[in-house]
């Protein structure tokens, strides 16, 4: 029997050592498992990874949105060069 290709073996292994636990209250789990079902989801992780990312697009409109409301349109009157 062939032995697979070593870089195979390698993958496998880093892919388990990737791998954590986290603890959560049963509760939290039922929640997250309702969520895995409303979602489609394939695992929990896909939910939580869903939730990290909607978290990281809030912080940043919230940062890159500072001035939303308050910066007019640019206009050719802004232009600081003459073209005459």
């Amino acid at each position: 029997m062939a032995l697979p290709p070593a870089n195979l073996i390698k993958y496998k292994v880093e892919c388990v050592l990737e791998m954590s636990t986290i603890k959560v209250s049963r509760s939290t789990l039922e929640e997250l498992e309702a969520l895995r079902e409303a979602m489609k989801a394939r695992s929990i992780e896909e939910v939580i990874r869903w939730f990290l990312k909607e978290r990281r697009q809030r912080i940043l409109e919230d940062v890159f949105g500072i001035d939303r409301g308050r910066v007019k349109p640019f206009t050719e009157e802004d232009r600081g060069e003459d073209r005459s």
